[in-house]
């Protein structure tokens, strides 16, 4: 049988925010599932794999990097962000957007699942999800638009021509929305607690919120990575070679390093969902010579399964093509 836990934090630095959500990831026991709350004020948040340069413009806020894969998230104070925390053994995609789903309900909101990570209220984006694992433990974690400011996630957020060709505010109010212009009356702490009562009653359990504070927990060895400079930006170097597109499950831009027309440097900026593939597929080329079939058989040397085999090889087959090209 699952325990239960509801951890809340109070703060709203983004790193320290991103420091407990991984120190809860490594405490995490065996049959405990948490629910984390929290929020970060005027933050821009990026995915694991993606250049910070290109994804937001960061005058005049906070910027910071997660763990998991995805594309870049804006965070004010009108947004409420949820992380659910298990053992791989107990995670459950469908029961934990369940929780969501049942708290915007109770909100008397009718929203549903689409696409590839959101959340929707009649075709409208409320919610993005992004998801991590490990050996033995994953979290699944989202933001919930409350009362986001839309024009601030315009200014700070840079949205690819790829992905959407106009930058405008009314593009953006166009994909995404609010709940507080669907229930007037919703609020974050309303929304914090119909999460807490839904996830209590999918999972079981008391509905006891534990409170943090920075003052709570000492996280300053976590806390001082996320608030690095190497992690947030790290090296962006002058690549030999660079190629970028789109596919259906994400963009890619990479750049290859070479010597002698071998690749000695690879790198891979996506926000596809699995951050973990996306390294794995950059590191498999390191050491190849610059030859579509040395790259094919290198990509093809990766040990993957179901969604994976279809990333790797739209991946393969474009590179290919690239490369040929040259």
């Amino acid at each position: 049988m699952l325990s239960t836990r509801i951890v809340r934090s109070v703060g709203f630095d983004p790193w320290y925010n991103l420091a407990l959500e991984e120190h809860l990831l490594r405490k995490v026991q065996p049959q405990e599932i948490m629910l984390y709350l929290w929020q970060n004020q005027g933050t821009v948040v990026i995915g694991r794999n993606q250049n910070a340069w290109k994804q937001c413009r960061c005058q005049g806020l906070e910027d910071a990097r997660r763990l998991s894969g995805g594309g870049a998230v804006f965070h004010d104070l009108g947004n409420l962000n949820f992380t659910f925390i298990m053992t791989r053994n107990n995670y459950n995609l469908e029961r934990q957007l369940y929780v969501i789903l049942q708290a915007v309900r109770q909100q008397g909101i009718q929203a549903e699942f689409s696409g590839r990570n959101d959340l929707t209220v009649a075709g409208r984006k409320f919610s993005g999800n992004a998801f991590y694992f490990e050996e033995s433990s994953a979290y699944h974690h989202g933001t919930i638009l409350v009362n986001v400011d839309f024009e601030d996630m315009t200014k700070y957020l840079q949205v690819s021509q790829a992905k959407m060709r106009s930058k405008a505010i009314e593009s953006v109010k166009a994909r995404v929305i609010n709940l507080s212009s669907l229930n007037p009356g919703i609020t974050i702490t309303g929304m914090a607690d119909s999460l807490a009562t839904a996830f209590v009653e999918v999972y079981g359990g008391e509905k006891n919120v534990e409170v943090v504070t920075p003052d709570t927990l000492d996280l300053n060895e976590l806390y001082q990575r996320y608030a690095s400079w190497q992690w947030r930006y790290g090296e962006t170097p002058k690549f030999d070679v660079e190629f970028s597109t789109r596919f259906q499950w994400g963009e890619i831009e990479i750049g290859l390093s070479l010597r002698k027309a071998e690749v000695i440097q690879a790198k891979i900026y996506s926000d596809a969902m699995n951050p973990q593939l996306i390294e794995a597929m950059a590191a498999a080329l390191v050491n190849c010579p610059l030859q579509p079939r040395a790259l094919d058989q290198a990509l093809n040397s990766l040990v993957v399964s179901g969604p994976d085999q279809v990333v790797v090889e739209e991946f393969r087959q474009w590179l290919r093509t690239q490369i040929a090209a040259m």
